[in-house]
C-alpha cells in the first residue's frame, strides 16, 4: 500500500517526460528548416532533371523561408546520389530527387547499395513525364494500330533504340511489346543523341522518348507521333491517342519526386509535402513543366510509396519475362 503513491509519482514523472519530449520534437519539426536544405540530383547540370530541380529549389526556398541548394552527384543513373541520401541523417536537410530510373534500376539490378523501399522516407511526386512513341515522318506507319499490325506480320523486323539495356525506355518499350503481343528488335545506344539521329536518318523504325526530346522534330515534320504512354492524352499533344485507349490501364511514364532517408519524422515529411505542392501549383511552374514535356503530378507520401513499389514490381515482371540484363 505504501508503494502505490510512489508508483503514481514515477508514472507521473514518466508521463511528463514523454509529453515534454513530444512537445520538444514537435517544436523542432515546426521550426524546420533552420538551415539550408540540400537537394541531391543524380544527373549532371543542364539536363531536364537538373533544370526541374533548380526550378523547384528556387520556389521551395521561398515557400520554406530557407535556401534549398542543388547538389549534382552524377553516376550510375542516379544511384550514387540516392545512396548518399539513404545514408544521411534523417533530419530533412539532405533530400533526393527520385526519377523514373529509380524503380527500373531496382527491378533490373541484383544488388543495390540500399534497400529501394526500406531505406527512404517518401515525400511526394511532383511531375510526370509521359513518353511519346514516334516514327520517321516518311515511315508507312501512321498509327499505333499500323505499328502493331506490321510488327505482328513481321516479327522482330521493326527495330527500336534506347539509351541502354535495362533503362526505363527499354523496359517501357518491352512492356508495350508484351502488352500488344508483338516482338521488336532492341538496339541499345549509350546516350540519347545518337539514337535520335539514327531515327531521323530512317535507319531506325520506332522510338519511345520524352516530349522535350522529340518536340522540335515533331514541329519540323521530321518525326510523327503515333501515341503517348500516359493514362490519358497529353495536354501538349491533344490529338495523339494514349496507348491506354487501345490497351486499358497501360501506363509507362517517367517522373520526378522527393524522398529523404529512412526515419524522417512525419511532421517534416508533411511540411515538405505541403511546401512542394504549394510551389509547383503556381502558374509559372506549371507552364515551365509543360514546356519541358511534363505535367504537375502531386500526391501524398503514401501515394508516392505505392507508385514506386508498384512500378518496381511491374518492371520486375517485364525483366523476368524478357530476360533483360543490366549493362
Amino acid at each position: 500500500m505504501k508503494l502505490f503513491p510512489l508508483f503514481k509519482k514515477i508514472n507521473l514523472r514518466i508521463g511528463v517526460c514523454i509529453m515534454l519530449g513530444l512537445s520538444s520534437f514537435q517544436s523542432i519539426a515546426q521550426e524546420y528548416p533552420t538551415k539550408p536544405i540540400t537537394l541531391v540530383v543524380g544527373f549532371g547540370p543542364g539536363g531536364n532533371a537538373d533544370i526541374v530541380a533548380r526550378l523547384l529549389a528556387q520556389k521551395l526556398s521561398i515557400e520554406m523561408a530557407q535556401q534549398v541548394l542543388v547538389e549534382n552527384k552524377g553516376g550510375a543513373g542516379g544511384m550514387l546520389a540516392n545512396d548518399s541520401v539513404a545514408k544521411a541523417a534523417p533530419d530533412g536537410y539532405r533530400l533526393s530527387l527520385i526519377s523514373g530510373a529509380f524503380p527500373s534500376q531496382a527491378a533490373v539490378m541484383n544488388k543495390l547499395p540500399f534497400d529501394p523501399m526500406g531505406d527512404f522516407s517518401w515525400v511526394t511526386t511532383f511531375i510526370s513525364y509521359p513518353m511519346v512513341i514516334v516514327v520517321n515522318s516518311e515511315s508507312s506507319i501512321k498509327t499505333l494500330n499500323d505499328l502493331i499490325k506490321y510488327a505482328k506480320e513481321n516479327p522482330k523486323k521493326l527495330n527500336y533504340p534506347t539509351p541502354g539495356n535495362g533503362s526505363l525506355f527499354h523496359l517501357a518499350t518491352e512492356y508495350f511489346s508484351s502488352t500488344a503481343g508483338i516482338d521488336m528488335t532492341h538496339i541499345p545506344f549509350k546516350g540519347g543523341s545518337p539514337q535520335l539521329n539514327e531515327l531521323l536518318a530512317g535507319r531506325l523504325d520506332v522510338m519511345f522518348d520524352t516530349f522535350a526530346v522529340v518536340q522540335p522534330h515533331l514541329i519540323s515534320g521530321k518525326l510523327r507521333a503515333i501515341a503517348v504512354t500516359s493514362e490519358k492524352r497529353m495536354q501538349q499533344l491533344p490529338n495523339i491517342p494514349a496507348v491506354a485507349e487501345t490497351f486499358p490501364s497501360f501506363e509507362a511514364s517517367s517522373f520526378l519526386g522527393i524522398a529523404g532517408p529512412k526515419g524522417l519524422s512525419p511532421e517534416i515529411i508533411s511540411k515538405l509535402n505541403s511546401s512542394i505542392h504549394a510551389a509547383v501549383i503556381k502558374n509559372d511552374v506549371r507552364l515551365r513543366f509543360s514546356e519541358l514535356g511534363g505535367q504537375v503530378w502531386i500526391g501524398s507520401p503514401k501515394e508516392m510509396a505505392d507508385y514506386v513499389s508498384q512500378s518496381i514490381q511491374k518492371w520486375k515482371r517485364v525483366v523476368s519475362e524478357k530476360s533483360i540484363k543490366f549493362d
